[in-house]
């Protein structure tokens, strides 16, 4: 595990800083990177990540859009996982995005969803008015999507089934509905391997929301993640409730991890606010020092 220079670990919610979890429609956000990037400067933001899931093919657009703005960016992406029966989404910020075990991870992941969302579809055909051209339908950018439920909960709601895409994954989209297909993952302990092997940074987001899992990352799977190289923990996050971010800090300062918040912004796909948690300036400039690209300006 690398050691941090002149870290100070955070104890409290940022007021000002970065937002370094945000989707767009590379994956299940509604809106395209360069209005990320026009929302965040808007709000202002000291700078953005882009974190679409299991993809790189927002960066370039993100790119575009930061440097209209005059807003620095981290190239990140949220990595599906799995580590003992509990589902983990992980983020990895300013990695090789050429290296080979990244590219397969995310070529294998990606196709496991597309197989394991048309098999949701044609479940939920039965009951419901969807087909797979329906759910293709809210796909905006073609193949370089990462397709996934958010596509068929806006086939749903387009099809006036429910009013918004929080009330589809309250029912037919929720992971305990008779639908519901697990998505195959990689491990946690891959995903750590593949990211530190392309010079990036890793953490694990909203590590502590009970309502994504019933069962959290204990603090031994947290640890044996922290001895393989893990470099921090998503704190600040509307999921994690106070006597977790509690737990974590605790976590963060036993094993010297850096402390990120992100809003897991989704444009109008969530209720989330762009901006609604943040990672403080001291702790980007970490994420910059350890990952292999620069940080783009």
């Amino acid at each position: 595990m690398e050691r941090m220079t002149g870290y100070e670990m955070p104890v409290a919610p940022p007021q000002i800083g970065w937002d370094i979890h945000c989707h767009t429609v590379f994956s299940d956000g509604t809106e395209t990177p360069a209005v990320l990037a026009e929302q965040c400067k808007v709000r202002g933001l000291k700078g953005v990540a882009i974190s679409d899931h299991d993809t790189t093919a927002g960066w370039s657009d993100a790119e575009v859009g930061a440097r209209e703005v005059g807003l620095p960016l981290l190239r990140g992406t949220e990595i599906t996982a799995t580590d003992q029966g509990v589902s983990v989404h992980m983020l990895g910020f300013q990695y090789d995005p050429e290296s080979p075990h990244i590219v397969d991870l995310f070529a294998s992941t990606r196709a496991a969803r597309l197989r394991r969302t048309q098999r949701m579809v044609e479940l939920m055909s039965r009951d419901y008015p969807i087909s797979w051209e329906s759910v293709l339908a809210q796909v905006k950018e073609g193949g370089k999507t990462t397709i996934g439920r958010p596509h068929i909960a806006d086939a749903l709601v387009s099809a006036g089934v429910y009013r918004n895409r929080s009330e589809a994954f309250s029912d037919a989209v929720n992971s305990s509905s008779k639908y519901y297909i697990p998505t195959p993952s990689p491990t946690t302990h891959e995903v750590v391997a593949a990211v530190k092997e392309a010079g990036g940074v890793i953490l694990v987001a909203h590590a502590a929301d009970l309502s994504r899992n019933r069962r959290l990352l204990s603090d031994e799977q947290i640890a044996a993640l922290a001895n393989e190289g893990l470099d921090g923990l998503e704190v600040w996050h509307r999921g994690n409730p106070p006597e977790q971010r509690k737990r974590l800090l605790g976590l963060c300062r036993r094993f010297r991890l850096l402390v990120t918040g992100g809003s897991d912004w989704h444009g109008k796909g969530k209720p989330n606010l762009l901006g609604e948690n943040l990672t403080d300036e001291a702790t980007v400039a970490e994420i910059v020092r350890r990952g292999v690209l620069p940080l783009y300006r």
